[in-house]
């Protein structure tokens, strides 16, 4: 996106806040016209979900000139909408949907510069958000380097004179990878 479609989505942003609740409204009035298949997607009452779009637009909005900084939890929600069984090709119809949305809350406001704008701004995050679908997300949790250096730290901190022979012990009792390991420890909880 260039600096110049950056400040004509904000601009245009401004004017689409005041009518925030219709606008969501309209959004998934829209979408569910367009993509049938989408709905079983939602909850029944879409109130709140009227609130995640807006405030997901917001977010998303306030961050475009440092687009970098949110990039990855853009990414992160992608993965989410992959758990929630959302298809690449529903990306194509949230953004005909949101764009149609914008067009009808704009009116004459929405001009082909504001609208390609919007179409690069949706494009980038879109994109964003289908390449994290298509790859796992990074392994949280604790590794098994990590326990044995925790355990380490413990250990000696306590004063135990052979820290390591009883961080293996540990690691057959707690670490899920662990030869032995039990998954009813602690760190299963």
């Amino acid at each position: 996106m260039t600096p110049a479609q950056v400040e004509l989505v904000q601009e245009s942003f401004r004017k689409v806040v005041p009518i925030a609740g219709k606008a969501a409204e309209m959004f998934y009035d829209r979408l569910f016209e367009i993509a049938p298949e989408t709905r079983p997607l939602f909850r029944m009452d879409l109130t709140s979900q009227y609130d995640k779009l807006v405030q997901m637009l917001v977010w998303v909005v306030a961050n475009l000139r440092q687009i970098d900084s949110i990039l990855a939890a853009v990414e992160e929600l992608g993965r989410r909408h992959a758990r929630y069984e959302v298809e690449p090709e529903h990306y194509d119809r949230v953004g005909e949907a949101l764009i149609w949305t914008l067009e009808k809350g704009l009116g004459p406001a929405f001009t082909p510069e504001v609208r390609d704008a919007w179409i690069a701004a949706y494009g980038l995050l879109a994109t964003a958000m289908k390449d994290a679908a298509r790859t796992p997300a990074p392994k949280e949790g604790l590794t098994k380097p990590m326990l044995e250096g925790l355990l380490a730290a413990v250990y000696g901190a306590i004063g135990w004179q052979d820290g390591g022979a009883d961080v293996r012990d540990e690691l057959k009792r707690y670490a899920p990878d662990a030869p032995g390991g039990n998954r009813n420890t602690f760190w299963w909880r």
